[in-house]
């Protein structure tokens, strides 16, 4: 305990008296009862001692070690760091904000001119203490000899810990306070001695102890400041926290038992912690069979590495690339210090079967880390297996948790206020990571690939995200789907990663080279801290390859680069063109119905006669209209029982089940009927990640990597029954008109989506219907026959056409680009600067919640979702989609909150106006889950007006205009 014995030898009873009355939380904030400003710092302090000892990664914690001037010195540090990142509350800036506080801190002799305080705060009202603390450090620290170089990192934790880290200009106190919101006089002495107290407690003798040796990479400090908020949040929750009002049971000890009990009862832990490297017999132990060529490929590259670095691996669809990343993850995380792993997936479609593979991957490494892996994205609650183990935790109904400060500012984009409560089971990860913002803290998170990126863009608490990736292994699965816009927040994280030294491991099938450049120059410039690092990265020499590099204690890149043949002979697949006549701008509603039946009963007919005998089919359209429009067609032709559609316009809890649908029937395990026959009509959810097995593609035009992607649902299995006449894989290419002397036409919305470009070029490859790919030997050549735009390939006669669709596109990737480095994390020219002062100063930031930073990252305005609800022209309540009744003004009963949450849809573009004039449903206001969703009210036929549009709804066709 505190000995005020000896604080009285030390300080003068003036400076004692206000150490006892100093607060930190008020009662209300501190389970009934105040929290001297002491009390938290080192109870925050104590939370990072366990962090540090149960939750850090071992690559962390040996730079900390570094940081900090030798081996066991890191932790002592990285307290102190966490626990003082509250100091600036001694100062009347915090003290006057709680009145039943403020008096007492008077009357302890600490005073203030509240004019001149409300005056400086009406100047700048984001002073407060996290400024006043980043600006106390710089001064007092400086006074006790620290470096400038450790100061001008330093400050910015302290600052920073709300979420935004100023710039030195902004933390300067507001002229009009003069000195009234950082106190003068008495406070300073009194400021100085918090510090002392502190510092002491946690067991350095002298603030000039602390002082470290080495200035970490700004990565690490970003990390750092991710670990500083989680470490005072976890101290902030008052269930374990409980104020203490009197300064003699204020202690370290007494901090660490506060702790150690909220720690278990919190449930938190690490991953993996010492991690063998695997043996040869691993990978059968892990998977079930021996390692193909391609995999033992990948294993033995990560094996010889000199250091942590990027890892891409290219493979056909097929080969085994999520297995090869397992078990290279599990080989860089044992050698390189990684704690868990983070798995990135194109859509939240693929991420739910790569959520139960991960599952069953860490099971087999140890049967503890099966419950601590989190699937993380926006639908994840209609995710079956992950509503599973949360309703066994108990925790179903407080996912979303999350703290209030003195400021009333709560760390939650929805509003939920509610508190988490209860131990939770071991079966599902610790609650506390299923708050906002905290999810990639979790030791193995899968996820789309947008949360990779939002760590990339300057918004607040993006420390969080950091600190959650810089510890673990980062797989990214199909990168090649992301496009120029969205690979800029691609290469901005893969810089921070490599400056961490996180190792990456990229995967795809069908990545063109001046991509594999690009990821592997943004992940070497971040390890050397270069703005820009110029190298040559090895071309592989076959396919399947493998490129790995690392950037060695020289300086100078290194690469290891190999190829080796599939398991599998290649796979002769036929193209053939369907030609489609695509109507003109000017074309009337009422030709462009016409063009659309057509080309949908030519695809009828062809499915007729290639199914005649049975099997199965995949059709894959580029948007949700004409996915419509042909399963209509389908439907009537063969019977609803044997044509199914799967697009983006369900709700989430139909799309849910229709996905789990077409991979149960299409699916690998699923014995085939013989002669029955099955036709899935869907958009670009079937093109990557997507595991059926098909007789027939039928597919609209795309980009070249892409048709080789849904090519990759054809004949995945070898024991797979097929009719003889679909014994040989074919795709059959629609959606665009050859014509003769010029250029194709396309359909509008394949050239909306993926531009002329592409388009003419991959048109070009297919000139002259009836080639037959090698798959997979000719991928490789195929992508870059089409991305390399100094290749020679289209036709004289489209050669004008040709270079004004580059031109055009070019500008649009330039534009697109400049775009995007507004959200951007580091502004251009900024990557080599030491510190993180200033890192949220400036330019444009996203907005905090998942649907503004989604559209920050995908290039597009923030996608719109309604809850879609009934009521008739004659019913007096609000029902369902299923007609269970809510009530007049809407309220949800808690039986039928699943079901209202399963009616969202996600609107397209087109209706995002429109949609902004939708409100919630009266009962919504007070909701925590409802007060912010739009209802599109349908009436008793599914229909409602939208905009100027008429739009339907039902569970065969989803969302439709009408």
């Amino acid at each position: 305990m505190v000995d005020l014995g000896k604080l009285g030898q030390r300080y003068d009873l003036f400076v004692v008296r206000a150490l006892e009355t100093l607060w930190g939380k008020s009662r209300e904030r501190a389970g009934g009862r105040t929290n001297l400003l002491l009390a938290h710092l080192l109870d925050t302090a104590a939370v990072a001692e366990l962090l540090w000892d149960g939750f850090l990664a071992r690559s962390t914690r040996s730079v900390l070690d570094d940081i900090a001037g030798g081996p066991g010195r890191g932790r002592r540090l990285f307290a102190w760091l966490c626990g003082v990142h509250d100091w600036g509350k001694a100062t009347p800036v915090h003290q006057r904000l709680w009145p039943e506080g403020a008096e007492a801190v008077r009357r302890a002799g600490l005073t203030w001119v509240e004019a001149a305080a409300v005056a400086g705060v009406k100047r700048q009202k984001r002073w407060r203490h996290d400024w006043a603390g980043g600006l106390m450090a710089r001064e007092l620290l400086a006074e006790a000899g620290w470096d400038a170089e450790q100061l001008d990192w330093m400050w910015p934790l302290i600052a920073g810990h709300h979420g935004a880290f100023p710039s030195l200009r902004d933390v300067q106190e507001p002229g009009p306070a003069k000195g009234q919101l950082r106190g003068r006089g008495a406070w300073r002495d009194v400021q100085r001695a918090v510090l002392d107290v502190f510092t002491r407690e946690v067991g350095f003798e002298a603030l000039d102890g602390v002082e470290p040796a080495v200035v970490p990479s700004r990565a690490l400090q970003l990390q750092l400041s991710g670990l500083v908020v989680m470490a005072d949040w976890i101290a902030s929750d008052e269930r374990f926290f409980v104020g203490l009002d009197d300064l003699r049971l204020v202690s370290m000890d007494a901090s660490r038992e506060r702790a150690a009990s909220a720690w278990e009862a919190l449930g938190l832990r690490g991953g993996w912690g010492v991690l063998g490297v695997p043996g040869p017999e691993a990978f059968r132990d892990r998977f079930g069979y021996a390692p193909r060529p391609s995999q033992a490929m990948v294993i033995d590259v990560v094996r010889r590495m000199g250091g942590p670095g990027i890892v891409v691996v290219e493979a056909p669809m097929g080969e085994g690339k999520t297995e090869a990343a397992q078990a290279a993850a599990e080989v860089l995380a044992a050698r390189f210090g990684a704690d868990g792993v983070f798995v990135g997936m194109p859509t939240q479609a693929t991420s739910d079967p790569m959520f139960t593979r991960t599952r069953q991957w860490v099971r087999a490494i140890d049967g503890r880390f099966a419950s601590r892996v989190v699937l993380l994205h926006g639908k994840r609650a209609f995710n079956r297996e992950w509503k599973a183990l949360l309703e066994s935790a108990e925790a179903y109904a407080e996912e979303l948790f999350c703290g209030v400060d003195e400021f009333g500012l709560v760390d939650d984009p929805y509003g939920i206020e509610s508190e988490a409560r209860g131990t939770p089971e071991r079966q599902a990860p610790a609650e506390w990571f299923l708050g906002p913002k905290r999810g990639l803290l979790a030791p193995f998170v899968v996820g789309t690939v947008d949360q990779l990126l939002y760590a990339a863009t300057r918004t607040r608490h993006v420390m969080l995200r950091m600190a959650g990736l810089a510890g673990k292994v980062v797989v990214l699965d199909e990168v090649h789907a992301c496009d120029v816009y969205m690979s800029q927040f691609l290469c901005e994280a893969l810089r921070w990663l490599g400056q961490a030294g996180a190792p990456v491991i990229v995967l795809s099938a069908t990545l063109a080279p001046a991509q594999r450049q690009a990821l592997v120059e943004a992940y070497l410039a971040g390890a050397a801290s270069r703005e820009e690092l110029r190298v040559e990265v090895p071309a592989p020499s076959g396919y399947p390859s493998v490129t790995a590099a690392w950037l060695p204690g020289t300086g100078e890149p290194r690469f290891h680069v190999d190829a080796v043949g599939s398991w599998r002979a290649d796979l002769g697949v036929a193209v053939h063109v369907v030609p489609e006549a695509v109507p003109g701008a000017r074309s009337s509603r009422q030709e462009r119905e016409r063009l659309q039946g057509e080309a949908d009963a030519r695809v009828g007919d062809l499915l007729a006669s290639e199914l005649v005998d049975g099997g199965t089919a995949l059709v894959i359209r580029n948007s949700v209209a004409r996915a419509q429009s042909l399963y209509e067609e389908l439907r009537g032709r063969f019977g609803a029982d044997e044509v199914r559609l799967l697009h983006a316009r369900f709700t989430v809890a139909r799309r849910a089940d229709l996905t789990e649908e077409s991979l149960r029937l299409l699916g690998p395990r699923t014995p085939r009927p013989r002669g029955g026959r099955l036709i899935l009509v869907a958009t670009q959810l079937a093109e990557q990640s997507f595991d059926v097995d098909a007789d027939l593609l039928v597919t609209d035009l795309a980009p070249v990597d892409l048709l080789l992607q849904r090519a990759g649902r054809l004949h995945r299995h070898q024991d797979t029954w097929r009719p003889d006449r679909l014994r040989a894989p074919r795709v059959f290419v629609t959606g665009f008109e050859p014509r003769e002397g010029r250029e194709p036409a396309f359909a509008f919305a394949s050239e909306k989506i993926y531009g002329r470009h592409l388009l003419l070029r991959t048109a070009a490859v297919l000139h002259g219907a009836g080639g037959v790919w090698s798959v997979p030997s000719d991928v490789p050549a195929l992508v870059e026959t089409v991305y390399r735009a100094d290749t020679p390939l289209l036709p004289d006669a489209w050669r004008h056409a040709g270079e004004a669709a580059r031109q055009e596109q070019e500008e649009r990737d330039r534009a697109r680009a400049e775009e995007a480095r507004q959200y951007l994390l580091t502004p251009r020219g900024e990557h080599e600067r030491r510190t993180l002062a200033g890192l949220h100063y400036g330019g444009s930031t996203a907005g905090s919640d998942e649907s503004s930073l989604q559209a920050a990252v995908r290039d597009g305005d923030e996608s719109v979702e309604v809850v879609l609800v009934v009521q008739g022209k004659d019913d007096a309540v609000f029902r369902t989609l299923a007609g269970r009744a809510l009530s007049v003004n809407g309220d949800v009963a808690p039986d039928v909150l699943d079901e209202v949450l399963g009616s969202v849809v996600r609107l397209s573009a087109k209706f995002t106006e429109a949609a902004a004039e939708l409100k919630p449903l009266p009962g919504w206001h007070g909701h925590p889950w409802l007060r912010r969703s739009r209802a599109l009210v349908l009436d008793s036929s599914g229909r409602a007006r939208l905009g100027e549009a008429t739009v339907s709804y039902d569970d065969e066709f989803g969302l439709r205009q009408v």
